[in-house]
């Protein structure tokens, strides 16, 4: 790590587990400037006896928040999240073998809690576990518009190993287990601009991951996949070919998944959603014509 965590660190080098509660799990924080959410995230997580908030030098309160919460505070340069979330997992010392990822702006409640102590002690073969994410948006549930889509976030210390510098894969050689819980999740809580300055950085990160990919095939054999991350990976990397690729992403959102009986949420996050596609398309139009010396 770039950069000693904030206060003193005290018992074995960082890395790997501290002691052998094999039922026990921490929670990890990526954060950058998280002041307004941070709070209520914490809060929900209030089960956990070990909390690491792994911070990119966050410029308002969130480390103060944290600290003040009797959390455990790191910080690095960001680069990109495959790396930040190794560097995170590989280079902190947890108290327990399994650790939640959790970002600012999810709650995760005492149902989930519960769910996840059942859940590690009877399977001794899993090394990832995926949850359901519930989005809310102007105040309801984004029932019908892409739910239900799984997250990997609870992961063994020393097992998983995160690739692809955004939205991340999680690979491991060890099993996979699926839990029936939701998180919720409320990615506009801090207004629709920082939305679409998050994205805007989120499309240029997805877009030169998209140029370095290309001639990658793709293999039929995972649209039939019993893993439903396999699946959204040969569906994503399928649309990517496609032309009017945003428009096609709304009418899939809206009309095939049923987003239109979200009501006027529905209708706004499926715009959004389109036009976060079309500036992925862009970017990328943009870096080949960069590559072959052409202007914009």
């Amino acid at each position: 790590m770039s950069v000693p965590p904030l206060g003193a660190h005290h018992g074995p080098p960082l890395g790997g587990i501290s002691n052998t509660t094999s039922s026990g799990r921490g929670c990890l924080f990526l954060s950058l400037n998280e002041e307004q959410n941070l709070p209520g995230c914490l809060e929900s997580v209030s089960w956990s006896d070990d909390v690491v908030v792994f911070d990119s030098y966050s410029a308002d309160r969130t480390v103060e928040i944290a600290r003040a919460k009797g959390t455990r505070v790191f910080q690095r340069v960001f680069d990109d999240y495959a790396t930040q979330r190794n560097a995170a997992l590989n280079e902190v010392e947890y108290k327990h073998p399994w650790v939640l990822m959790v970002d600012a702006d999810e709650r995760w409640h005492k149902e989930i809690h519960d769910e996840i102590a059942a859940a590690i002690l009877k399977d001794t073969t899993a090394s990832i576990y995926h949850f359901r994410r519930r989005d809310v948006f102007m105040g309801r549930w984004l029932r019908h518009t892409g739910y239900p889509t799984w997250a990997g976030r609870l992961v063994k210390v020393g097992e998983v190993t995160v690739k692809r510098s955004i939205n991340e894969e999680y690979h491991t050689a060890g099993g996979k287990g699926y839990l029936k819980r939701h998180f919720i999740h409320h990615p506009f809580n801090k207004g629709f601009a920082h939305w679409l300055h998050k994205h805007n950085r989120y499309s240029t990160m997805e877009a030169e991951t998209l140029v370095g990919q290309v001639g990658d095939r793709l293999h039929a054999a995972d649209a039939f996949s019993r893993d439903p991350l396999r699946r959204r990976k040969f569906l994503k990397q399928l649309a990517y070919r496609l032309p009017c690729r945003p428009f096609l992403v709304f009418c899939y959102l809206y009309f095939l998944r049923w987003g239109f009986l979200d009501g006027t949420a529905g209708l706004n996050y499926c715009r959004l959603r389109a036009v976060y596609e079309y500036m992925i398309d862009l970017k990328v139009k943009e870096l080949n014509r960069c590559k072959e010396g052409l202007t914009i």
